[in-house]
């Protein structure tokens, strides 16, 4: 029994190379049961998603894999394939990155938190919707990941005013390859994060969950129990926040740019999808379900009655004070506005303004002076990029140029390349041209056509249906693998079936793209999930239960949307040309098939 033992921990010890050894021969029987073109791109695509599900291999190295066997297996050439990896969108999406970064140098994400929290309002219910409004506005421009990662030691700091500190037991959870996030912001770093926020008082009051004398025995553990739920409520409307927040823009996590991206390969006549009709779609969805998911998350923890967390009103009123004095304590250690953080704050603003006013499609937009197609929204991201990479971070001053005394040291800027070389999230650029080249290589070998004529029965269902069940199935399989990784397999799949339906496509891949991140049950979803799970305060019964309806909650509000404004920012009431001259041209390369094997 000992060495059967010690042979199943080096076996155990050895997984992710056993993996990477038998994935392929597992999947070659695909190679000879497929069409030969067809059969290989499957083949690569399913090999993929084996190692990016089990990480048996770097998330960034699985992502290269298409440079390499699809030039090897005659899928698509080396030249086709290498500028996949920085299209127009991998560089918009850099561009975001790179301003969240200035965004996060000088802090002005922490100020804009405290900010908010200051102005909402210190009850319990509306403390947890001033955290999940923060969450959801900074995860917009920020990773998810560094969003959460920012938050949860400002919520511990406010939830240990409120009832002091409570016994935990810290767990080492597994994030999940970060493919859902713009980064790699783990857990290990918000043991720093809390030392920076609590204040130095934090010894005036007890570290113990606060019970008043005068309760009973059942009453002080009734009390402690009620206390330990609004704490789980605090913790859990974090990651969640930052998960809706992703979706209400275009650069806001990588699943929505694979869906601009996998749009121009399919179809590239289709220009209804940029920022500004994104954010006019998913903008209103996200506020909705942020809404949404507060009240069920206040219902679900006892933030909605004041009764359950504190049944004097005495105890109320210093609790709500100790949490306004370290809230604002913290807020006036970050001084006056510095001029840095102006700048940023101005190159920010004309950023989003120029990214939402581009095309419009309701009015001209400012890019319809330039020569129509040479301008795209990685122009502005790129442009910002440079102007933040040369702007000064210290308020010029002519008197420099005249006091012999003055420092002879360059003005720094805002954000300097090492910053960027060192704090971007490179992992992920190549992780979107994974996706890209996929899409590529299913629609040059014809994958993409031979899956849609394997869903020839599904022709028949109604479209509201098939949403509903595409999203189920996103929702179900996000859970356990990436988003990113369920978007790129299942977008092809999405799209051929519309054409088969006759749908505008859109009506069925924005949902599904959007779907893909409403991952709420398990700690192993997403990044934000396991760094709230890490805290220990937190059980996997308790994110299930919260998270099941938090799916259901999105999936009817994406329903919702797709089927009122979303036909007019989308138009989707119509079978657009673009889509039918992509089926025109499938069906005459179906066509060139069947004669080549007659």
């Amino acid at each position: 029994m000992e060495k059967i033992a010690v042979i199943a921990k080096k076996v155990w010890c050895l997984r992710k190379s056993i993996v990477v050894c038998l994935a392929p021969l597992v999947f070659s029987p695909i190679l000879f049961t497929t069409p030969p073109k067809e059969g290989r791109c499957l083949y690569v695509i399913l090999l993929m998603a084996m190692y990016w599900c089990t990480e048996a291999l770097p998330i960034a190295v699985t992502s290269l894999l298409p440079m390499s066997l699809f030039p090897l297996l005659g899928i698509l050439p080396s030249s086709k394939v290498c500028p996949q990896y920085f299209l127009d969108t991998n560089a918009l999406f850099l561009s975001g990155l790179i301003m969240a970064l200035a965004i996060e140098e000088w802090n002005l994400h922490r100020r804009i938190a405290l900010a908010v929290l200051l102005f909402v309002g210190l009850s319990p219910s509306m403390l947890i919707l001033g955290m999940m409004i923060t969450t959801c506005f900074l995860s917009m421009w920020l990773s998810n990941t560094a969003t959460t990662a920012m938050m949860m030691p400002i919520a511990n700091a406010v939830l240990q005013s409120l009832f002091g500190s409570m016994e935990v037991t810290p767990r080492s959870g597994k994030i999940k390859g970060g493919l859902d996030t713009k980064d790699n912001t783990s857990k290990e770093s918000l043991p720093n994060e809390t030392s920076c926020f609590i204040s130095d008082d934090s010894s005036s009051h007890p570290q113990k969950l606060e019970t008043d004398v005068s309760f009973t025995p059942v009453q002080q553990r009734k009390e402690k129990e009620s206390q330990k739920r609004l704490w789980k409520g605090f913790l859990v409307c974090i990651p969640y926040a930052a998960s809706i927040g992703g979706t209400a823009t275009l650069t806001g996590t990588a699943p929505n740019l694979l869906l601009l991206g996998q749009l121009k390969t399919y179809f590239p006549g289709c220009n209804m999808v940029n920022f500004a009709s994104w954010f006019m779609f998913c903008c209103p969805v996200a506020i909705l379900f942020l809404f949404a998911g507060w009240l069920w998350i206040a219902f679900l923890y006892g933030g909605l009655n004041p009764r359950s967390w504190s049944q004097k009103k005495t105890n109320n009123t210093e609790s709500q004070a100790r949490v306004r004095a370290r809230i604002r304590s913290d807020y006036e250690k970050l001084g006056p506005l510095t001029f840095a953080e102006c700048a940023v704050l101005v190159f920010f603003a004309f950023f989003v303004v120029l990214l939402l006013t581009r095309d419009p499609k309701f009015i001209p937009g400012w890019a319809s002076i330039f020569p129509k197609g040479y301008v795209s929204d990685a122009v502005t991201g790129m442009t910002f990029v440079f102007a933040l990479c040369f702007f000064p971070s210290q308020k010029p001053s002519l008197k420099w140029w005249f006091d012999p005394k003055a420092s002879g040291k360059m003005n720094p800027p805002l954000l300097n390349w090492k910053k960027i070389q060192k704090d971007l999230p490179w992992n992920v650029v190549l992780l979107l041209g994974g996706g890209f080249a996929i899409a590529k290589g299913c629609e040059t070998s014809g994958l993409s056509i031979w899956i849609g004529n394997q869903l020839q029965p599904m022709v028949y269902i109604k479209p509201t249906i098939a949403i509903i069940l595409i999203c189920l199935l996103i929702t179900c399989f996000t859970e356990f693998a990436s988003n990113t990784a369920t978007i790129v397999i299942m977008l092809p799949i999405v799209a051929e079936l519309a054409l088969h339906m006759r749908v505008n496509p859109l009506y069925l891949m924005v949902p599904a793209t959007v779907a893909g991140s409403y991952a709420f049950m398990l700690p192993i979803s997403t990044p934000p999930n396991s760094i709230a799970f890490a805290t220990g305060n937190l059980k996997v019964i308790d994110m299930v239960k919260s998270g099941i309806i938090m799916n259901f909650l999105g999936i009817f509000l994406l329903l919702l949307a797709i089927n009122t404004w979303g036909l007019y920012v989308f138009e989707l009431s119509t079978y657009p040309d673009w889509a039918r001259i992509h089926t025109h041209s499938t069906q005459n390369v179906t066509m060139i098939s069947l004669n080549g094997t007659m």
